[in-house]
């Protein structure tokens, strides 16, 4: 068996210099750390209980079918407020799934799906009974 100790998303964007804004400055995802220098340069940001790292360069965007992101948010509404004021492309603004999630999508500059969903308190991803 695989003993996985860490992991992080791959990306390789069209324009290194525009994701990184878009990732660091307009989601705003805290930097973990940086290397290499100029357009070989990398960052990797924290995503929660994983990374996400923007590095190299792609001459075609990811495909939509393969590469999407779910970040997990705590407010589905005040991040759709704080994004659409920074001038996020809104893709779908925040709805209640029928399986109970709040789910909203942006897009990033390559065009990559990001899910942003907040898990309701009573949503069984919270609750789990007999534990």
């Amino acid at each position: 068996m695989v003993h996985v100790l860490s992991s992080r998303i791959l990306l390789r964007p069209t324009d290194p210099e525009r994701s990184r804004a878009f990732y660091g400055e307009q989601l705003g995802l805290p930097v973990y750390r940086e290397f290499g220098t100029g357009v070989g340069r990398g960052t990797v940001y924290f995503l929660g209980g994983g990374f996400l790292e923007v590095s190299g360069r792609s001459d075609t965007p990811p495909s939509p079918a393969a590469a999407q992101l779910w970040l997990q948010v705590a407010d589905a509404g005040a991040a759709h407020e704080e994004l659409r004021a920074k001038g996020v492309e809104i893709v779908r603004p925040p709805v209640k799934e029928p399986w109970g999630l709040v789910e909203m999508w942006v897009a990033d500059p390559d065009g990559t799906r990001i899910v942003l969903v907040e898990v309701p308190a009573d949503h069984p991803l919270r609750y789990r009974p007999g534990i």
